[in-house]
């Protein structure tokens, strides 16, 4: 039932002669359902495919504050088939909302649904088949919660009840990660009290030849029975399904990868340096590879995995086995996770219905980084490239995911050191951090004050209650945080120049970059 402030009776005409079975707090229904809605639809909750795509309300008209202008923007950030239709698609759960802030839900069950925006309807469809479905109407703060318990049901809730404190060496030295340095940071944070010291991207050989190179002479195993030494658990970035066109991998088994139409190697990004293909799970041969690596990680004493550019296994494309690509990309998931056995599992870039009940974590956001926007990228990202308050925004849109999965908002920042963030914004992260309840930096014990260093391991001590008051204001035990002001859609953008994209990414190699090469040019030194 509507709540009581509305000024109408929803309309239950559409249940009529569809396979309908009441449930705690709506309909399931078993078939691809069409309803309309006796309003003009005042916002559209618009649910994004994967970890980095946009989540949030949009306007009646559906303006999409930034869409990717580039096409490989769009393929590594945004759902490819409905690319032309952002504003009109969402992935899994969609809501139609009045002007008395009373709304439609329509939500799939299963991987591969989506839901359409067409005139004041709401219409479910799956890729392939029908699939079941909750349909609910009602004060708009309270569906999203009624869908998640609804999905519980067939997905479970977390298998541990509280997310590991995590240190991460992505946020401060980014590729640039050296055996001494980490070594150092390991023993400068000695005293602090965290359960996770995770090695991020930068010791492999190349993505595809999970082998450490010339930087970790110890090997992986040396350096996790270091982190173990200290009482932590050891973690480690891979991207499973990513094959770089530089890698040994991709010269020895073309036959392995995804294929277009044409039936070349599709491509899946554009990074480190060249293009990046994606590995085709549904193959044999694939899956026992996988399996292998993941029991290699295990081996070395890796009991947290950092899971990356997940998306790549889900792309349109030609398989060995035929099957709908969600489907694929959830066997691919299975597998790892059958590999990893009972380490805890951060799936990032990850499609997120299709990842429930099967990783421990997911990001629920796009990269945050040590600025608040960086507008030049974001023309050519959208609102999915890195930055605060992208990562703030679609955060605070998916708190509904929480009963199924623990929630990664990304790292929180204690340092003032090479950060171009206000304080506001700042505090803002944290406490978003304690909201979801993952608690995790990057920041490098020498560039914390005194001051910084104390407030982060109060951090990683405390863990306040919280108490939702509003969409955007929540009660942390006796104080308030209200997101609202900073927290207006982001700002819709012109298309960029040539110039302003250089400019962005440049930008982005300054910000971010800089600083990681101070930090292992002053510290990664003979005899240190």
């Amino acid at each position: 039932m509507l709540a009581k402030r509305n000024s109408y009776k929803f309309n239950t005409e559409f249940l009529r002669g569809l396979p309908v079975d009441e449930v705690a707090g709506g309909w399931r229904v078993k078939s691809q359902p069409s309803i309309r809605v006796p309003f003009q639809g005042r916002r559209f909750y618009r649910h994004g495919w994967q970890s980095w795509s946009f989540s949030g309300w949009l306007s009646a008209g559906h303006t999409f504050p930034t869409p990717p202008s580039h096409p490989m923007a769009i393929r590594m950030n945004e759902d490819l088939p409905y690319a032309s239709r952002l504003d009109r698609v969402s992935a899994g759960v969609a809501m139609l909302e009045d002007e008395h802030g009373n709304a439609l839900l329509l939500g799939a069950a299963d991987p591969g649904g989506r839901v359409f925006h067409e005139e004041n309807a709401l219409r479910g469809a799956c890729e392939e088949g029908s699939g079941d479905w909750f349909i609910a109407t009602g004060a708009t703060d309270s569906l999203l919660e009624a869908y998640a318990r609804f999905l519980q049901t067939r997905y479970g809730a977390p298998r541990h009840p509280e997310a590991p404190r995590v240190w991460c060496s992505w946020y401060s030295l980014y590729y640039f990660i050296t055996q001494p340095v980490l070594l150092q940071v390991l023993e400068a944070f000695s005293d602090l009290p965290f359960d996770v010291f995770q090695i991020d991207d930068g010791w492999q050989q190349a993505v595809g030849d999970w082998q450490p190179n010339q930087k970790f002479p110890a090997g992986m195993d040396g350096l996790a029975h270091r982190i173990h030494a200290t009482g932590r658990m050891a973690g480690l970035w891979l991207a499973p399904f990513l094959v770089h066109e530089r890698s040994r991998l991709f010269r020895e088994h073309p036959e392995w990868l995804l294929r277009d139409p044409e039936g070349q190697p599709l491509l899946a990004a554009r990074n480190w340096g060249g293009r990046v293909y994606a590995l085709d799970v549904t193959q044999t041969a694939v899956q026992d590879w996988l399996v292998a690596l993941m029991r290699q990680v295990r081996r070395w004493g890796y009991e947290y995995v950092k899971l990356d550019f997940l998306y790549a296994a889900a792309l349109p494309a030609q398989r060995q086995r035929e099957m709908p690509r969600e489907q694929a990309y959830r066997l691919g998931l299975e597998i790892l996770r059958h590999g990893l056995g009972d380490a805890f599992l951060l799936a990032c870039g990850a499609p997120i219905l299709p990842s429930l009940g099967l990783c421990d974590a997911i990001r629920i956001s796009p990269d945050v980084a040590s600025y608040w926007q960086n507008l030049p990228y974001q023309r050519v990202s959208g609102n999915s490239a890195p930055g605060l308050q992208n990562a703030l925004y679609t955060s605070l849109h998916r708190l509904w995911l929480r009963p199924l999965v623990h929630l990664d908002p990304d790292v929180a920042y204690f340092r003032r050191r090479f950060l171009h963030l206000s304080e506001r914004q700042q505090n803002l992260q944290r406490d978003l951090a304690w909201i979801c309840g993952y608690r995790a930096t990057s920041d490098l014990p020498w560039w914390l004050t005194p001051a910084e260093r104390e407030a982060l391991r109060a951090f990683w001590t405390h863990q306040p209650q919280v108490q939702r008051e509003g969409a955007y204001r929540f009660l942390l035990e006796d104080r308030l945080v209200d997101f609202t002001p900073v927290l207006q859609a982001p700002p819709r953008l012109p298309l960029p120049s040539p110039l302003a994209s250089h400019l962005g990414f440049l930008q982005d190699a300054f910000w971010l970059g800089g600083p990681a090469l101070l930090a292992v040019r002053h510290h990664d030194l003979p005899g240190r």
